[in-house]
């Protein structure tokens, strides 16, 4: 009797010790009342001694300092907490892109401006005012070039744009070369639709045509990309989170200020698959997002060197001149094969006076800017700074969704090893961090997760990046695609401070993902004749400008 007396006290010592070890004798509630209004509650909505925890739906239901009314409210302080960081993060990346857009958006713009207005200064040094008697042709191309940087195929079909801008030319110089002759509309009509055939201004309108439009499909499809990334991060980053997502939140970050123990810091792991739970759907983003930055990425290559939007537009007051200098130079044979196709025409009767009020006086010589002489900047920037600086963004930019997890439990808002809270104590987390996405979360021990149904809302977003993923392989390629006003944000608006994510200070990680690309929606267009009703007869001032075009300036 006497031994058995002796082993129950044994027992009970030992059970007292090992309770003891687990967790603390819960004395007052004084520190979880203070920390609970550091939180901004009022402090009579914390019990002011130790209470019954039954009530509790969430947090342990032994003794507590937690009230029913308290663990609401911290469950909708947990709700606010982990949208923080997230919240965070993604305004940092929506600022970054939309800087990078509203950048490169008003440099390529500026690159148009500066193209037109060097033109325009060199032809007016040339020939004076025989150049602004006819300046609103060029006027008129660059106007549709700008319109078709804005809205693309939807406003201006490039190629026949060009197509007619090189007919005008022609058809003006034409009249310039063979100034003895007189010629309907009907008879210029004719000159016009050779001109693909008779290449009077040599190969320079074909070389213009095909760089101009890889250029500026590579240009316009890469500025829709930056614009559409802060709208899919802000819409992917609103979508609210489950309940068993807040449920789970409430109890890591709180369940420990209902046993008095309001230091204790979740353990890293457990941190890991409660977010990991709770941003399931965004990391399903993962995929289609790093696809859509390679894409991008590949078509920043393509704006450093063959697509090189600043190349084709720096010098193309340069190449405009030397067309015409190939037409002045082969304006013989021109005129023969004209003559052979569309018919001799009549002899102008009043060709005499005409040329008695030629203008003598040109001395002026064609003096292009060097390279090291032209203006190598446009908005301030380079398209190469622009596109180096861009880039180092993309790549950073990488698994930005599979990795929030690690970003959100990083730092102090975890503690390592046995000093952390794993959900029920003050102990060591033992189970198996679980994968990312949807699928993973059907054996996440501290999340319910409907496997089975996904968020429409990323779902959609999902495809909007496919879809501009296979415009951006399209314009890779070269190939012109239609963007219908509404498919994509503008990107407009002021922009933020910048990146100041701890992961904008690290190394550059760029793993490439090319695929194949998908065959691009190339764009149907319809001829654009409304340059034709320009074309008038200014035979007068434009025989001045034949002949300063015959002046030896083409140095």
């Amino acid at each position: 009797m006497k031994t058995l007396s002796v082993l129950c006290v044994v027992c009970t010592l030992a059970v007292l010790s090992v309770s003891g070890t687990s967790e603390p004798k819960l004395k007052n509630c004084n520190e979880v009342r203070e920390a609970f209004t550091s939180k901004g509650f009022n402090m009579n909505d914390a019990p002011n001694k130790v209470v019954n925890g039954a009530p509790l739906k969430v947090c342990p239901q032994g003794l507590s300092c937690c009230t029913a009314e308290m663990e609401d409210k911290l469950s909708q302080q947990s709700h606010t907490e982990i949208k923080a960081p997230v919240s965070r993060l993604s305004t940092t990346l929506q600022s970054t892109f939309k800087q990078r857009h509203d950048h490169f958006d008003k440099f390529f713009k500026e690159l148009l401006k500066n193209s037109q207005t060097s033109l325009h200064n060199m032809f007016v040094r040339t020939y004076g005012m025989m150049y602004m008697d006819n300046a609103q042709l060029f006027t008129d191309f660059f106007t549709s070039l700008t319109r078709y940087y804005i809205s693309g195929s939807s406003a201006v079909n490039l190629e026949s744009m060009l197509s007619d801008f090189w007919a005008d030319l022609l058809e003006r110089m034409f009249r310039l070369v063979n100034v003895q002759y007189e010629f309907s509309d009907a008879y210029m009509e004719c000159v016009s639709q050779s001109t693909e055939q008779l290449q009077p201004f040599g190969d320079v309108p074909r070389k213009m045509r095909i760089q101009m439009t890889r250029a500026f499909v590579a240009a316009r499809t890469f500025v829709r990309g930056l614009a559409l990334m802060p709208d899919v991060v802000n819409k992917v980053s609103t979508v609210s989170a489950s309940p068993s997502c807040v449920r789970a939140a409430t109890k890591m970050l709180y369940c420990p200020y209902c046993s008095g123990q309001v230091a204790l810091k979740p353990c890293q792991n457990y941190c890991l698959n409660v977010m990991r739970g709770c941003l399931a759907n965004q990391a399903d983003l993962d995929t289609e997002w790093n696809n859509f930055l390679d894409a991008m990425l590949g078509l920043a290559d393509r704006l450093e060197g063959p697509f090189n939007f600043e190349s084709v537009m720096d010098p193309l007051d340069v190449k405009i001149s030397e067309a015409i200098m190939n037409m002045q130079e082969n304006s013989v044979q021109v005129s023969q094969r004209v003559f052979q196709g569309c018919g001799t025409p009549k002899l102008n009767k009043a060709f005499r006076s005409k040329r008695s009020g030629k203008e003598t006086g040109f001395t002026g010589r064609f003096r292009p800017y060097s390279p090291e002489a032209r203006p190598t900047t446009a908005a301030g920037t380079s398209l190469d700074r622009l596109t180096t600086e861009v880039k180092k963004k993309l790549k950073h930019a990488k698994k930005f969704w599979s990795t929030l997890p690690e970003t959100v439990c990083a730092g102090e808002l975890t503690a390592p090893g046995d000093e952390c809270w794993n959900g029920t104590a003050k102990s060591r987390y033992q189970s198996d961090v679980i994968g990312n996405g949807l699928a993973n979360q059907v054996s996440n021990p501290d999340v319910e997760v409907d496997i089975t149904k996904p968020d429409i809302v990323i779902r959609t977003q999902i495809a909007v990046l496919k879809d501009m993923t296979n415009r951006l392989k399209a314009a890779h390629s070269g190939n012109d695609v239609t963007f219908e006003p509404e498919d994509f944000p503008s990107g407009d608006g002021e922009s933020g401070s910048g990146c100041d994510s701890p992961s904008c200070g690290e190394d550059d990680i760029y793993i490439s993902t090319a695929q194949n690309p998908e065959k691009p929606r190339v764009n149907t267009v319809q001829k654009d004749s409304s340059s034709a009703s320009s074309r008038g007869s200014l035979a007068l001032a434009l025989w001045g400008l034949a002949l300063a075009l015959l002046a030896p300036h083409w140095r």
